[in-house]
């Protein structure tokens, strides 16, 4: 008998389909509007964007699974750019939602502002090993890889830096790491996954240890356990595959502000770029460009950029001192919630 599958109220929202075109495009240039009107130094908006999907899913088999759900979700975003110092920087701000009315089109547009404004007069950095704060949409890029390698497929095949680890100390007690496909507000949360096996709440890294690799039915028949309810689909035609659903990132007690006074002098990194070819699929070493702030005297100092951050998966997680305490949504490495992290040293290569 397939595992009874339980409904999951609040994935829909009715705006999506109500809300008019004009509606929605007053959202967009709100967005744009706001980024404009937050500073002088903000000469124009590269894009603004609002996209949004609903989906109807229902499963049926031979062994007696039978249902369906409807979900709803969109998303709003813009690129800011904003000039200075004879150089002109972006700025990204975004918001994700069930429905359009649940978006702040002036938080969005402000973000972007702030975050293009910031990097003006931007320089490289002294290359050395310090500590380093990962704002959310950066750890939010850090954890989707880490939820990659911890597909069983990924590690069955050897190309993991988590296989054969299982039970093992692989991060600091201070990161956990959850996959939960029924968090009401993630993204990716359905009652159950691409095979119809109820989706739940996975414990992947949880006091510093590696407990669990996520499961479709076919990988977990290989090794004699049962499935995750991390079988994926892109359509009605495609072979399942695993895939995590909604990664959460357990929060701490610190805020950012504190997070930066633990620092004390290193780096603030806002963006990493070419992450996932920047990353040995085996050993989890690592080398990515990126962006963001010094960390001096535990306050966010000038801006920099063209320099690289570079370690081991394993040893960064078993290296982050503490977690942030205001977590977000972020769409970079799939659906992930995180609070910004502190790692106490990584290497960082600049001038």
């Amino acid at each position: 008998m397939p595992a009874e599958i339980e409904a999951l109220p609040g994935l829909d929202s009715p705006s999506v389909g109500e809300w008019s075109a004009g509606q929605v495009a007053d959202l967009a240039l709100t967005v744009e509007r706001t980024a404009l009107a937050a500073d002088p130094r903000v000469v124009g908006v590269e894009t603004a964007v609002y996209a949004d999907s609903t989906e109807q899913v229902a499963i049926a088999s031979s062994t007696g699974i039978a249902a369906s759900y409807e979900a709803a979700n969109c998303f709003a975003y813009l690129q800011a750019l904003a000039e200075g110092d004879g150089s002109r920087e972006t700025g990204l701000g975004f918001g994700l939602a069930r429905g359009p009315e649940d978006l702040d089109p002036e938080a969005i547009g402000a973000e972007g502002a702030a975050r293009a404004v910031s990097m003006i007069g931007a320089g490289k950095p002294a290359s050395r090993s310090c500590p380093v704060v990962l704002d959310p949409t950066v750890a939010a890029s850090f954890a989707g890889l880490i939820g990659g390698a911890l597909a069983a497929r990924a590690v069955q095949r050897g190309r993991s830096p988590f296989a054969g680890r299982l039970g093992e100390e692989v991060a600091s007690p201070t990161f956990a790491l959850h996959d939960d496909g029924r968090d009401p507000a993630g993204a990716a949360s359905a009652p159950f996954d691409g095979e119809g096996v109820p989706r739940r709440r996975i414990a992947l890294i949880e006091g510093g240890k590696l407990q669990s690799f996520l499961y479709d039915t076919y990988t977990a028949n290989r090794e004699g356990t049962e499935s995750t309810g991390s079988a994926s689909r892109s359509g009605y035609r495609s072979l399942p595959s695993v895939s995590a659903s909604n990664l959460i990132v357990a929060a701490g007690d610190l805020s950012t502000e504190a997070l930066l006074r633990e620092a004390g002098d290193g780096v603030f990194v806002t963006d990493v770029a070419g992450l996932h070819s920047g990353v040995n699929p085996v050993t989890g070493v690592f080398s990515v460009g990126a962006s963001g702030r010094v960390i001096s005297g535990g306050a966010l100092a000038e801006p920099i950029r063209e320099f690289t951050i570079a370690g081991e998966l394993v040893a960064m997680l078993r290296a982050v001192a503490a977690a942030g305490s205001e977590t977000r949504w972020v769409p970079f490495g799939g659906s992930v919630q995180t609070p910004p992290l502190l790692v106490s040293e990584l290497s960082i290569s600049g001038t």
